[in-house]
């Protein structure tokens, strides 16, 4: 395992001080906020652009607004989520299970302030993990094979009991529903086209910013304009500093766990911030407080969840790619270009040749997540007085033009726009008949990746279905997923008779 000297560290941290990467690192987190906020302009589209105006651009510099942008993009999601019920990324969605329902209630200004400060938590924590464990990590993650990608999967799906309002049943359709969505495209092993219905843009599958959109934000169009009037929000409440502290302190053993899934799931290359926070979310509904509403009704916990794991993500994802060259999600997908533009090569021997610009990469990731922290809560209020002063019959027709808007900047064409209006109506029908949107969203993001890498390790293990219980971490994955069911089941028939 490489440690950094100490040499490498004092020379990381003075070029930390100097003035360009403050300001840099502040422009990037504003700029990833404008980014994240705006559904469709998610922070891979802030970096990617960035990148290129990298050429010239001093090491120091170049990472203080790519790695801005980055923590930026990630948090920024979460504002539309909870204001108007749009994600602004993938990663949010989670967040405006309860979000937006804080807003209803006239609790705008505290669900912003726990996601303010839970992106600084998760980030930070994450920050740290990379700091002093990478190495470790790195090779750890190396040990994940498709059975454990798969159980992985499962365990995440098995995690929409808890989130789907009560009912196992109707959660298992919905996320069996979302996963005959993500079977929509080309077979990943056969190469058949299935459900594609002779579409070209339905060869990759179904767009998954196009389908958040409309599993939330199109739903509550319809919600709004079907009412008799339409529903005005509340006045909003404001809320200090020390009560926002309070609930973290409250749910301290959440925010841990919320932390160490955002992590570790960033870790695990090809995962990112969507899974992350559903599986974190998932976690809240075991952190159940009699003085707080439950859990998909405007629970403080729900929020702080998904952002703590989301912006976890940050720190997590950067492990592999530094001490690997293996680039985590997206975004540290393009920050391999862009290192790779200051002829840096990451990789096994990166921590030793350049512990100072290691320890650089790091102090620059915490930095931006204090700034983040910074501009977050000077600009809180000022967002749902917005929101408040907004006549509600101008807001849902600007909703609809946002999510237009983000889902054509997603694909360049009408077609996921016109994919988000189909999707939008039969969403809203089925939320008539009962079915919760959140299930039906992790199936759509997880059914890919479990049946890929179930296919894979049944084929690796010539259709042996033992192997998921005689690899120990498979094994306690699908035991946590049975324990799971269990109590879940187990509350629901306690509802029921009580």
């Amino acid at each position: 395992m490489e440690f950094v000297s100490f040499a490498d560290m004092l020379s990381g941290l003075n070029a930390l001080a100097s003035i360009s990467i403050l300001f840099w690192s502040a422009a990037g987190v504003l700029i990833g906020c404008l980014f994240g906020a705006a559904p469709g302009l998610t922070a891979t589209a802030g970096v990617a652009i960035a990148t290129p105006l990298t050429f010239g651009v001093p090491f120091e510099q170049a990472m203080g607004l790519l790695l801005g942008i980055y923590c930026g993009g990630y948090f920024a999601g979460s504002v539309p989520a909870i204001l108007v019920n749009t994600p602004g990324a993938p990663g949010n969605a989670a967040t405006t299970v309860d979000g937006y329902p804080m807003t209803l209630k006239g609790r705008a200004d505290l669900a912003l302030g726990l996601a303010i400060a839970g992106s600084f938590l998760g980030g930070v924590f994450s920050g740290l993990v990379l700091m002093f464990l990478a190495p470790m990590l790195s090779s750890l993650a190396l040990t994940f094979t498709a059975v454990e990608y798969s159980s992985f999967g499962f365990f995440g799906l098995i995690c929409v009991a808890a989130v789907s309002g009560g009912s196992i049943l109707r959660g298992c359709v919905g996320a069996v529903l979302g996963m005959l969505l993500g079977c929509v495209g080309i077979d990943p092993v056969d190469g058949v086209l299935r459900l594609t219905f002779g579409l070209p843009g339905l060869l990759t599958g179904i767009p998954l910013i196009p389908a958040l959109i409309a599993f939330f934000a199109i739903t509550e169009m319809f919600n709004q304009g079907g009412a008799e009037k339409l529903r005005a929000l509340p006045p909003q409440q404001k809320s200090g500093l020390a009560e926002i502290i309070g609930f973290f302190f409250r749910h301290k053993l959440l925010s841990l766990k919320s932390a160490l899934i955002g992590t570790g799931i960033g870790i695990l290359p090809g995962t990112g911030p969507t899974i992350a926070s559903w599986i974190s979310y998932g976690e809240a509904a075991t952190a159940g407080c009699p003085d707080e509403d439950p859990l998909g009704e405007g629970a403080p916990r729900g929020v702080i969840a998904s952002e703590v794991a989301n912006n976890a993500v940050t720190g997590g994802a950067l492990v592999p790619l530094l001490t690997l060259g293996i680039p985590g999600d997206t975004v540290t997908a393009i920050l391999l270009g862009a290192l790779t533009i200051q002829n840096i090569a990451p990789g096994p021997l990166f921590i030793v040749e350049h512990g100072n610009l290691f320890v650089l990469i790091v102090g620059i990731l915490m930095l931006s997540n204090v700034w983040l922290f910074l501009f977050g809560m000077v600009l809180r209020p000022f967002l749902p007085r917005m929101l408040e002063r907004l006549p509600v019959n101008v807001l849902v027709p600007l909703i609809g033009i946002m999510a237009a808007t983000g889902c054509f900047a997603d694909g360049n064409t009408a077609f996921p726009v016109a994919l988000m209006g189909i999707l939008g109506v039969a969403a809203y029908y089925l939320q008539c008949l009962g079915l919760p949107m959140p299930p039906l969203v992790l199936g759509l993001v997880l059914g890919p990746i479990i049946e890929k890498n179930l296919r894979d390790a049944l084929t690796v293990h010539r259709m042996d279905l033992s192997v998921f219980v005689t690899r120990p971490l498979s094994a306690t994955l699908i035991a946590a997923a049975v324990l799971t069911v269990l109590v879940a089941a187990r509350r629901g028939m306690s509802g029921k008779t009580g």
